[in-house]
């Protein structure tokens, strides 16, 4: 009689693969919804595209590129009959990379990218205004159909003025065309003056009991309004 262990080794194989690809889809990082916000693929001639080919850790997957982390580095939404890109479009914040081209776009866009610090190339109609204006990208290209804002400027470092944020506060980049001010560990409140820790249970303990208060008195004055009812 043949021996059994090996056979039995083999019938273990599919079933350790079947396992392992169950696990492995189960930590697979779920798609973004920015991503299919729009029907199909990335374009293979398009500018996301090809940035996301010049990376092989990188994949195109419906309209993002994403890393292995699931992280959106590049977005194609072009052509897809957007009036604005949607509330789910904060979630490609992180985006190096994004083509809006081909849409029916509103020209003011500034405060939709705030957050984008990330965001070197950015694809749009050619009559939308790229965000933040001209002075706050380094290249402002304008094709036939649309134009392209290249190298987002750090205007912490170009604004030269001093007094621009508080003395216990710095400039951080919050997007194109847009900063903000970041009290020093330790500062707090209005422009940075109030020095040690924000008084958390303090804040709480007052607004607790003022909204006890207030519920106690609607509370009374309802219950008088009905028996005199």
């Amino acid at each position: 009689m043949a021996p059994r262990g090996p056979a039995g080794l083999s019938s273990l194989v599919p079933w350790a693969a079947a396992v392992l690809l169950v696990v492995g889809v189960e930590r697979a990082p779920a798609l973004p919804e920015i991503c299919v916000q729009c029907p199909g693929s990335v374009r293979n001639l398009s500018e996301v595209a090809l940035y996301c080919k010049q990376t092989p850790e990188l994949m195109l997957q419906a309209r993002c590129c994403l890393n292995q982390k699931g992280t959106i580095l590049g977005l194609d939404l072009q052509n897809c009959s957007l009036k604005d890109p949607g509330p789910d479009f904060p979630q490609a914040h992180t985006a190096v990379i994004i083509d809006l081209q081909a849409n029916p776009l509103r020209d003011d866009l500034a405060n939709i990218f705030r957050g984008y610090t990330q965001l070197q190339t950015l694809i749009l109609p050619q009559d939308v205004s790229c965000p933040g204006g001209i002075n706050a990208w380094d290249t402002v290209t304008f094709y036939i159909n649309n134009q392209t804002c290249q190298g987002q400027k750090n205007l912490c470092n170009s604004t030269g003025d001093q007094e621009m944020c508080p003395e216990n506060g710095s400039c951080v980049p919050d997007g194109p065309g847009l900063l903000q001010c970041v009290c020093a560990d330790g500062f707090h409140g209005y422009k940075c003056m109030r020095q040690g820790s924000f008084p958390l249970l303090m804040f709480f303990g007052i607004l607790g009991s003022t909204t006890l208060s207030v519920s106690i008195l609607l509370w009374g004055t309802q219950r008088r309004k009905a028996k005199a009812w």
